[in-house]
């Protein structure tokens, strides 16, 4: 045991004495060196990699075409990804969007997302708008994302009422696909009918079949005559009227006047 520590207490003495020679000092002074430059270039090449304060400013691209938009990113070393949407009032090609937004900083070579405007509008099946009312009409209109166009008033009873669809001069049926932000046209009952009608031929009708008639055709029963000795009204037919048939068209509610005499 006492030779064991007099060894330990001797080593140590000799370390010591390591210590204050020139040998250790250059060895220590040559590791600080050599760990000094390991994390310089650990350091340096991070900020390389990194691009350390190279970042630029990141253009203003919103209101411009694509074209250009592209053009400009690429003098500036950008990447970029494109998306689109439809807009129905704006101008085909247009960016709207992007990010990151303007003036901020980023790398070099970042790729910007845009989203601009397509230049093809997207197609919807055409609604059911044949007698729906204008107010709805114009509702489902712009639901689908459709533009109405000139409403155009008929001859009908049915006030405001959709009569018939127009889209480029001709019929419009629903379900055919037409391209969002299209304009149609609507035909309209004025509320007020036909003003003129054609005159049916009474010939040959009793009394009764002759109202019914006149009735159905918004015409008003005149005068009433009967031609020769009659024994029983109820079985005389009309042998003549006046306007006839063959006369032009008449207005609503015009006075229509027979002859009637027993059939023979």
């Amino acid at each position: 045991m006492v030779h064991s520590a007099y060894i330990t207490r001797s080593n140590m003495v000799k370390f010591f004495q390591y210590l204050k020679t020139e040998t250790f000092r250059k060895n220590l002074i040559g590791a600080l060196i050599g760990l000094t430059v390991f994390f310089l270039i650990i350091f340096f090449s991070l900020r390389q990699y990194t691009r350390h304060n190279e970042s630029v400013l990141v253009p203003e691209l919103k209101g411009i075409l694509v074209d250009e938009a592209i053009k400009k990113l690429q003098s500036q070393g950008f990447e970029y990804n494109l998306d689109s949407v439809y807009q129905m009032d704006a101008r085909p090609g247009l960016v709207i969007e992007q990010d990151p937004d303007p003036n901020t900083k980023v790398k070099k070579n970042r790729t910007l997302y845009l989203t601009i405007i397509t230049r093809n509008a997207p197609e919807v099946a055409f609604p059911d708008l044949v007698e729906k009312t204008f107010v709805e009409a114009r509702a489902t209109l712009g639901s689908y994302g459709l533009k109405l166009g000139d409403t155009t008033y008929i001859p009908d009873i049915a006030r405001d009422m959709v009569l018939d669809v127009k889209f480029g001069g001709e019929r419009l049926n629903a379900g055919r696909p037409i391209p969002k932000g299209s304009i149609v046209d609507l035909v309209l009952g004025d509320g007020r009918g036909a003003n003129e009608v054609q005159i049916p031929d009474l010939t040959g009708l009793t009394l009764t079949e002759v109202r019914f008639a006149l009735q159905g055709a918004s015409l008003t029963l005149g005068s009433v005559n009967y031609m020769g000795p009659v024994t029983d009204s109820l079985s005389t037919v009309v042998v003549s009227q006046t306007p006839t048939p063959e006369d032009a068209k008449v207005s609503i509610g015009t006075r229509v006047n027979i002859a009637l005499a027993n059939e023979e």
